[in-house]
């Protein structure tokens, strides 16, 4: 996206807020000095810092999906582009966190057949980013990332996908057959599996008692940050027999609530954690060090 598409982008955006906000305040609104520059000033002022370089590219974070995990996506990508750049380089976020209460609602919908609401809500919160000036969308779950093409089609600003980096990171280890641990839908569903295959990587899956194991602590515990002692001996032992009976040569922590209970020195077989994963891929985009796929 162009610079200049950018500033009449971000600029329509803040004319359509501050328009809504004046005719609110009534006739006495055009007295504020504030209110009457501020339009033109902070595009003028983003215009002039693009124009000397090759700008930084803004992330948009869809994010309390849950907020145990955002908190992780946002530390990550803070640390990996202050580690990149040096000094107090911090990275260029927005980030929308959704209410889980009222979403969690929206996901037992979906869970029987009925996106219409939670796809809603999801392309709601992209063109909140979108208006704030984000570049592209990171979806911070890997479940919604499901959502990506709609979100893509319906906003007009790429997604990076989560399972896009994943593959890409276990292909380069050169591994061929992982276990995928994650929602009962990301391990059920051909849509995380399917877009695995086009890196050569062959899926396993907990069978039907694990997997319902895995949610229930998942929803349960994780999304409100509770870290079971138990819960995580339950995982490892899920871990190990898929190891050892379905000759997986990684795990795919496919839940990015996962990587708060599973960390790599746990197991002795490669770790993927997709909170991480997905945050570096974010951050090497944002800084123009790779393009999507």
């Amino acid at each position: 996206m162009s610079i200049k598409t950018n500033t009449m982008r971000r600029g329509a955006c803040l004319a359509l807020v501050l328009g809504t906000f004046i005719v609110s305040l009534g006739p006495w609104a055009g007295n504020s000095p504030a209110i009457r520059d501020s339009a033109a000033a902070v595009p003028e002022h983003q215009a002039e810092a693009g124009s000397t370089e090759q700008p930084i590219k803004t992330i948009g974070i869809i994010g309390g999906v849950s907020w145990a995990s955002s908190i992780e996506y946002y530390r990550l990508m803070n640390e990996m582009v202050r580690d990149t750049l040096g000094g107090v380089h911090s990275a260029q976020i927005l980030m929308f966190s959704i209410e889980f209460g009222e979403f969690s609602k929206q996901e037992r919908l979906a869970e029987k057949g009925d996106w219409t609401l939670i796809t809603a809500t999801m392309i709601d919160a992209a063109k909140r980013l979108q208006c704030g000036g984000a570049d592209f969308i990171v979806v911070a779950s890997n479940t919604l990332n499901s959502l990506a093409e709609p979100i893509e089609r319906e906003v007009g600003l790429p997604v990076l996908h989560i399972a896009d980096a994943t593959g890409q990171r276990i292909q380069a280890q050169g591994l061929h057959k992982v276990a995928l641990l994650g929602t009962k839908y990301t391990m059920e569903q051909p849509f995380y599996r399917d877009r695995l295959k086009k890196y050569g990587i062959e899926v396993v899956t907990p069978n039907e008692t694990e997997r319902d194991y895995i949610n229930t602590v998942i929803f349960d515990e994780l999304c409100a940050n509770r870290i079971n002692p138990e819960s995580k001996r339950g995982y490892l032992e899920i871990i190990g027999r898929l190891q050892k009976e379905e000759g997986a040569e990684g795990v795919i922590l496919g839940c990015t609530e996962i990587p708060l209970l599973i960390k790599a020195e746990d197991t002795n077989i490669p770790v993927f954690d997709t909170t991480a994963i997905h945050s570096e891929a974010a951050v090497k985009y944002s800084l123009g060090y790779i393009g999507l796929e």
